[in-house]
């Protein structure tokens, strides 16, 4: 039942490394043949599985052969019944079969996953290696606005990662609390000092507990390629905010399409005619949709756009 990286067995683990490396040069059928061997000694070892729906998923991509995605698709139902919390990221490559719904393919376990271990090494990855800049072009898109004030009392920060939106926001604000659902992440954010509050929590949750009407700034730097429906995000924002009040974030642009698409590389991208409904429907407008290069992926930029949205003033 172990979602653990080590099955606990010499052997299996053997088997396991010499599937990934094969997997890793394109060779699926090896990739294949490992992991099942792998099984053969720990058969309720849910990476294995996950490892053997990878290698029969990339031949049915290669090959087409029916065959093939019947086994992908079973062994990823096998790694997901001993992994039921979807540490591992199951149901998106189920979804990526057109086996699930892509709008719920990504949960709150496995975002944890992906991110409570990279979070020693997200800053200097994602800054230094990768030119990430988000924030500050958020920040700059912020201030383009012609009635944009240039200090905001009170701000929440949905997904803060490491601290880089509050590092942005520094001498902008002048209380900042923020969420995350890793508690490495939050314990890096912690050191800067920026946050007067932060919570372990998922943003929807996290906004449901904030006070109505309470800030004036609601931050999201590259977090809504984790969400499907925007909508219940949309709507605890405008329920946050206060009269007058803006958000601003990040969205990945999809290569076709108007609603929500979930890529190849496991993110989901939202199309205009998506965030405008969104919008409408928390009652937020939409005062800024620009487009920019949001963050770097195997050295291409990646395409999304910069969004603000602002809740109307109380009617006299």
């Amino acid at each position: 039942m172990s979602h653990q990286r080590s099955s606990g067995n010499l052997l299996a683990d053997r088997r396991y490394a010499y599937a990934e490396a094969c997997l890793a040069e394109g060779d699926a059928a090896g990739a294949a043949e490992m992991a099942e061997q792998a099984l053969e000694i720990s058969s309720d070892w849910a990476p294995a599985w996950v490892l053997l729906g990878r290698a029969r998923a990339f031949a049915f991509t290669r090959g087409g052969a029916e065959a093939d995605r019947a086994a992908a698709l079973e062994a990823f139902g096998r790694a997901l019944a001993l992994d039921p919390d979807d540490v591992l990221g199951s149901r998106l490559h189920l979804a990526g079969l057109g086996a699930a719904e892509a709008a719920t393919a990504i949960g709150p376990a496995y975002i944890w996953a992906l991110f409570e271990g990279y979070a020693p090494r997200f800053e200097r990855h994602l800054v230094d290696e990768l030119g990430y800049r988000g924030p500050q072009m958020m920040v700059e898109a912020l201030d383009a606005l012609p009635d944009a004030p240039p200090h905001f009392p009170r701000a929440l920060d949905l997904g803060c990662g490491t601290g880089l939106m509050g590092r942005a926001l520094a001498g902008r604000v002048e209380t900042l609390a923020g969420c995350d659902l890793s508690p490495a992440m939050l314990a890096q954010a912690r050191r800067t000092g920026l946050y007067a509050r932060l919570c372990e929590a998922d943003l929807v949750a996290f906004l449901a507990a904030e006070p109505a009407d309470s800030a004036d700034l609601v931050t999201a730097a590259d977090v809504f390629i984790y969400l499907g429906d925007l909508a219940p995000a949309f709507a605890g924002i405008a329920r946050a905010l206060a009269p007058g009040g803006r958000a601003v974030l990040t969205v990945q642009s999809p290569e076709e399409g108007e609603g929500i698409v979930l890529g190849a590389d496991g993110r989901y991208a939202h199309g205009d005619a998506h965030l405008h409904a969104a919008a409408e429907a928390a009652g937020l407008a939409v005062v800024a949709l620009q487009q920019a290069a949001i963050r770097r992926q195997n050295r291409v930029d990646v395409q999304g756009r910069i969004l603000i949205l602002r809740k109307a003033h109380k009617k006299a």
